[in-house]
């Protein structure tokens, strides 16, 4: 039997903890897109995130002998202390499963927010170690599973943000944009709004490394993700849930895909609007919404003078993660491009640079001699648009310095601007590859270990950021014929990377 999203919405019960949050106008942000967009406050909730709705909706419908006996979930962030608030209300014992890898920080948000009723688990490296572990407890104990996103009641505690929309914004509203993990919150919000109104185009957001709800859309049918980014960690999910995808297919207008500087940037103008510090996921659908504009403006069709509604949905953020989206924000607001130039090794060279340059800052010159005839710079420059980059790439180029556009290369982004270093004779047989790895306290070293020890390390640039993901970059130095026991070794490392060895940045400054 088909749920009734709307009744449930009515009559969810998540009201005894949550708060109807502000619908409130972006002026800095409306005036520079030409559009009435507004903020969803959902980060001012008592648990910073909307993630208290779901919880407590489940949980208050559960019946007096499931609460007796108790709920347990998986989570390592917003759930997880939904979950337990809930629990703590309600008189009822919880059991949150959360990875090792969690930081103590939230650790001891969740066991603070659940007193007594609570005990955490640390169980497994990643959250499928923990979601595993959970479902074994939850037998073993006979406690009622509370999921993250994939369960009806749930599901309608989410809904009542879009109850709240339409009943704090009568007018006409072009579109709603909703950040999506497993699919949760867009799925409450669309099953809602779409049967109330229709007209209301509903607009999902994703990382572009954490996309499975777009990519199954697109497939029709559920895809799972090998792996996914960790930036956006609220939302980084490898398989949306069966409910929330067959309400996807039903209700969302659309999908947006957005990258690591783009949702910097957002978080970046939600600061500048309400001086609030959003967390990645919670800034997602701000960055969609502003790429759905953009994107828009490239048509025949721009979107001018209309209502754009976006849920900013947490404000749990690492706030040592604050410089690298600092320095992001940049980047994904086009004001800053980085290029790659070759310079005559001779005086006055960096001068004719400037002056190509002209009224623009430079923000960053690194160089290390090369050789004899040409000098490979690394060159940041303050731009007012995105389509600067190519125009100060073709004005370089025409006056004869050879110029790569680095502003989207990510190894140059994270790494490279922070090296200082040169080719090497002796890097005979080097590849260069990225590593991304869980960040906690002697991370760094525990992966270094697993390198093999018969390979030496020729490069080695890490930089602690502050978020839940490590960023490494190193040169390994891998006989030819021991390339089969190479790739054997990444298929078994368990941690994402990517091959640089061809990235023309690494053969210009460092191969």
């Amino acid at each position: 039997m088909t749920t009734d999203y709307l009744k449930k919405v009515l009559t969810a019960r998540v009201y005894d903890v949550a708060d109807e949050t502000p619908l409130e106008l972006a002026p800095t942000l409306s005036q520079r897109y030409e559009n009435r967009i507004y903020f969803k406050r959902e980060d001012m909730q008592s648990v910073f995130s909307f993630k208290i709705r779901g919880a407590y909706n489940k949980m208050a419908h559960l019946s007096d002998a499931q609460r007796k006996r108790g709920v347990i979930c998986a989570s390592a962030g917003n759930h997880a202390q939904g979950v337990a608030l809930s629990a703590a209300r309600m008189g009822c014992r919880a059991v949150i499963v959360m990875p090792t890898t969690t930081p103590q920080v939230k650790v001891d948000a969740v066991k603070a927010r659940g007193g007594a009723d609570v005990e955490v688990v640390l169980h497994g490296e990643s959250y499928t170690d923990a979601y595993n572990h959970a479902l074994t407890l939850e037998k073993e104990q006979k406690l009622t599973f509370v999921h993250p996103f994939d369960d009806p009641d749930v599901i309608a505690g989410q809904g009542t943000i879009g109850m709240e929309i339409l009943r704090q914004h009568s007018g006409p509203i072009h579109a709603i944009f909703v950040p999506i993990g497993g699919g949760g919150l867009i799925a409450g919000i669309a099953a809602y709004v779409k049967q109330i109104r229709p007209d209301i185009k509903i607009i999902g957001v994703q990382s572009l490394d954490s996309d499975a709800m777009a990519r199954s859309l697109k497939a029709g049918e559920r895809v799972t993700l090998s792996d996914v980014g960790l930036f956006a960690d609220g939302t980084a999910v490898r398989l949306a849930g069966e409910e929330t995808f067959r309400l996807a297919q039903l209700y969302v207008d659309d999908v947006i895909l957005v990258d690591t500087d783009a949702v910097s940037a957002a978080i970046k103008d939600v600061f500048t609007d309400t001086r609030s510090i959003l967390e990645p996921s919670g800034a997602l659908s701000i960055a969609g919404a502003k790429a759905y504009v953009e994107r828009a403006a490239l048509t025949k069709d721009p979107i001018r003078n209309e209502t754009l509604i976006t849920i900013a949905s947490g404000a749990n953020m690492n706030f040592d993660r604050l410089r690298f989206v600092a320095e992001r924000a940049e980047l994904g607001e086009a004001r800053e491009a980085l290029f790659a130039v070759t310079l005559p090794e001779q005086r006055g060279s960096f001068k004719r640079l400037c002056k190509l340059v002209g009224a623009r800052n430079v923000t960053e010159f690194t160089y290390r001699i090369s050789d004899k005839d040409d000098a490979h710079v690394f060159c940041g420059v303050q731009i007012a648009d995105r389509g600067e980059s190519g125009a100060l790439t073709r004005r370089f180029e025409e006056h004869g310095f050879k110029a790569l556009d680095l502003t989207h290369d990510e190894l140059a982004k994270t790494h490279l601007r922070h090296l200082v270093g040169g080719k090497s004779a002796l890097a005979d047989n080097e590849l260069l590859y990225r590593f991304e790895f869980p960040e906690r306290p002697g991370a760094l070293m525990r992966f270094l270990d697993s390198m093999a020890p018969n390979w030496n390390i020729s490069l080695c640039h890490y930089r602690s950021q502050g978020g839940d993901v490590g960023r490494i970059v190193i040169g390994l130095q891998v006989p030819p014929e021991e390339m089969s026991d190479f790739a054997q070794f990444l298929a078994t490392l368990g941690y994402r990377y990517w091959d640089e060895s061809l990235n023309p940045v690494y053969k210009l400054f460092l191969g």
